[in-house]
């Protein structure tokens, strides 16, 4: 069993013009979002063996906070310049050289990206993965490059505003 976790990164700023769309910092706000993230992933004793992340500065602090949180090395972050403007082929290659000891991982990314990928196992299709939200999928192989034939469910799909009414 495989089990991945894609998240989009936290709310970001757009108060500085001047910056590419790569070095937008992350809001409060999305800061304070994740954090609600994170308490879930804490109740849920969730754990990765792995996080990639996109190299842009939004999906790297999004990528820290929540590893922080869960325990994760931060400096054991991946950092995959793809990801930024990544398809759902390049997702999905993410996944060949991961070593199958490797029961988890997360990737931090992008929209329409990660809600492209996410929609390829939804069985209701999402239009938006909203920032800071989470969908988590297990895999029935114990092969990494198998995932995207192999037997899958939805174990969930969270967003800060969905955490916060319950």
């Amino acid at each position: 069993m495989k089990t991945i976790y894609i998240v989009r990164h936290a709310k970001s700023s757009w108060d500085y013009p001047h910056l590419n769309d790569h070095e937008r910092p992350l809001l409060e706000k999305g800061k304070k979002r994740t954090k609600v993230i994170n308490d879930y992933f804490i109740k849920n004793k969730i754990a990765v063996d792995l996080i990639v992340s996109s190299h842009a500065v939004r999906a790297m602090e999004t990528a820290k906070i929540i590893g922080r949180a869960i325990g994760y090395a931060t400096e054991n972050i991946r950092i995959d310049r793809m990801i930024y403007h990544a398809d759902s082929d390049r997702i999905f290659d993410q996944f060949y050289d991961i070593p199958e000891d490797f029961q988890s991982i997360m990737i931090v990314g992008h929209n329409p990206t990660v809600t492209n990928f996410v929609n390829f196992f939804l069985d209701e299709k999402i239009d938006w993965l909203p920032t800071s939200g989470v969908v988590s999928v297990s895999f029935e192989t114990d092969d990494w490059g198998k995932i995207s034939v192999a037997s899958h469910k939805t174990n969930f799909f969270i967003t800060p505003k969905m955490l916060k009414v319950q």
